[in-house]
């Protein structure tokens, strides 16, 4: 996926979940942040970050914050890009199938799933988790507790009871991580959530992203571990 317009700024704060203040050029600006998450280990002030232009004047924020450099790493923040990335992925990853149809948005009972996949007669659900914490090397999800989360592997695990495939895909929004664990220390409910859906057939996609100032593109499939040591 591509972005239209960005520029670079420097992260000055964050008033509140949906804006922060940056310096753009020795101009410190209001900007719309596309992650409602805490984001608190890569928002520090002085942090280089990347905007995207909304090229609407009228609009109150012009700019959307997108992502950020983190020891030199770009992380990109977007909390709508792993979904679209993930779905410009489904055709040439193989794994749901030849001319795969994509339904975005899709109910099924009571929960609204990110996507069913249809190809040849299979039905495969998949819910998708945009993944930007780390530490040294290991990435983690989520950074805040998701009751919605754990909602949506419940719902998963009925959907294999129903004949469907599933599975949780959790797209790292970044390049150089070794492996993905849930992060028992924020939710231990979600994490142990993830470990019972996978026992009970829910399967766990983890791929991290090539990400530039402008893109991001689902790259290589890494590792999981689950449990807490």
């Amino acid at each position: 996926m591509r972005y239209g317009r960005t520029v670079t700024g420097t992260f000055v704060s964050r008033p509140n979940r949906f804006v922060a203040k940056v310096d753009i050029g020795g101009s410190v600006e209001t900007v719309h942040v596309k992650n409602t998450g805490r984001c608190g280990e890569i928002l520090i002030p002085g942090t280089k970050v990347v905007l995207e232009d909304c090229g609407n004047p009228d609009r109150k924020t012009r700019y959307d914050l997108i992502a950020a450099y983190k020891g030199g790493n770009l992380i990109n923040i977007d909390s709508q890009a792993p979904n679209k990335a993930f779905a410009e992925f489904v055709p040439r990853s193989g794994l749901f199938g030849d001319d795969p149809v994509v339904r975005p948005e899709h109910t099924i009972g009571d929960s609204r799933f990110d996507f069913l996949i249809e190809s040849g007669g299979r039905r495969t659900v998949v819910e998708v988790k945009g993944v930007t914490q780390e530490h040294d090397g290991v990435c983690m999800f989520p950074d805040a507790p998701t009751e919605r989360g754990l909602k949506h592997l419940h719902g998963l695990e009925q959907c294999v009871a129903d004949g469907y495939d599933a599975y949780v895909a959790l797209i790292v929004q970044m390049k150089g991580m070794r492996v993905f664990t849930p992060n028992y220390a924020v939710h231990r409910e979600f994490g142990e959530g993830l470990e019972h859906a996978h026992l009970n057939g829910v399967g766990i996609l983890v791929f991290d992203c090539v990400v530039t100032e402008d893109s991001m593109v689902v790259d290589g499939r890494l590792p999981f571990v689950l449990g807490q040591e």
